[in-house]
């Protein structure tokens, strides 16, 4: 990142899949949401992490998406989880593909907002930076349906709408962070449904256009969001775990954040962009050939005046990028045809040596 003038480390730390972040407060979440005992972040790792971004000016913003996508904590605190009724009348079982057995934080009770206080507090204590990002995507509301008791508690505060429990757990979660002297960042979902943010959120846009979801372009969500006064983020176009064949770092390098519908005001609340990278086919043996140098051309763009425009220019700079990365020991994919003068595959072996070669080589043509 620091090699490709990227600032800010979004850490997208747990998910349905797994818990690997060890908690200082709830040690077993990790203990037991974890994929194995091993495969953990502990609190030594995370401060290495923060220190060595630090270093080189980087800003690490973790994310503990909440209430969808925690299906993991359950596995140490089944309580904060909705119990789901996939039989219509036992509590806890599943409807699969619609639910599992429990889903989606249990919006219902204080102890679900007493354990994210004192969770948040110490994510608040770990992290230095300003924002925290709270998630708040993807909220499956088929356990909510499911449930009895989220039905007499909908009729208890006078709710008609799923997306109004959304909307209690949203103002009680975000009171929180604000309460600990933190900003929040979360995804776009919640505005499609009509729920509302405090003032200083900045939303995160990453939908696309897709038929199949009946999704529309990203530009749509963009003009929405900052419409509502909301200091908006993109991702949508740079997702860069989508693979496709050919020079797809250039459709990375066409797209403007500015590109949307709207006031001069409204672009003026767009705070920038970011390359996501989710890693449902993605280990140490191919990470780095799928960021380098297809997120060096988000970089280019987003650090770009906008009428920095020209294609052959940059596939010039990208291609002398890649070869310095290669120089340096990152094994970055190949722009084109692969070809780098002085680096060798054995090169690889030397990073030191050839990153002095290609910076020297590069300053004689400059």
């Amino acid at each position: 990142m620091f090699w490709n003038k990227l600032n800010v480390f979004h850490w997208h730390l747990t998910d349905d899949q797994s818990f690997p972040y060890e908690s200082s407060a709830f040690p077993n979440l990790s203990a037991k949401g974890a994929y194995t005992p091993d495969l953990v972040y502990t609190q030594d790792d995370v401060r290495q992490v923060i220190e060595y971004s630090r270093n080189r000016g980087i800003r690490v913003i973790p994310e503990f998406d909440a209430p969808g996508h925690t299906y993991s904590f359950g596995k140490a605190m089944p309580d904060i989880l909705t119990p789901c009724y996939g039989d219509g009348e036992t509590p806890g079982t599943p409807n699969y593909p619609l639910h599992a057995e429990r889903e989606t934080m249990n919006p219902m009770l204080d102890s679900t907002y007493a354990f994210l206080r004192t969770f948040f507090e110490e994510v608040v204590s770990t992290f230095p930076d300003t924002f925290v990002h709270l998630g708040m995507d993807e909220v499956n509301y088929n356990c909510w349906k499911s449930s009895p008791e989220i039905a007499a508690f909908m009729q208890d505060n006078g709710m008609t709408e799923y997306a109004e429990v959304e909307q209690y757990f949203v103002e009680r979660h975000s009171e929180t962070i604000a309460e600990l002297g933190a900003r929040q960042i979360v995804w776009q979902d919640p505005l499609e449904k009509g729920v509302e943010f405090p003032d200083g959120t900045v939303v995160q846009i990453w939908k696309w256009e897709w038929e199949v979801q009946g999704w529309t372009p990203w530009q749509d969500y963009m003009s929405m969001s900052t419409a509502l006064g909301y200091q908006s983020l993109l991702s949508s176009c740079w997702y860069l775990n989508m693979i496709s064949y050919g020079e797809q770092w250039i459709s990375y390098y066409e797209c403007d954040p500015h590109d949307f519908e709207g006031t001069q005001e409204q672009k003026g609340l767009v705070l920038g962009g970011e390359g996501a990278l989710w890693m449902e086919y993605i280990d140490p043996t191919n990470i780095h050939p799928l960021l380098w140098p297809r997120a060096s051309a988000i970089a280019e763009r987003l650090w770009s005046s906008a009428d920095v425009r020209d294609i052959p220019a940059a596939r010039y700079r990208l291609d002398e990028q890649r070869c310095r990365l290669l120089g340096r020991g990152i094994p970055a994919a190949p722009v084109f045809n692969g070809y780098c003068p002085k680096i060798t595959v054995g090169g690889l072996n030397s990073p030191m040596t050839n990153s002095t070669i290609i910076n020297e080589d590069f300053h004689k043509r400059a």
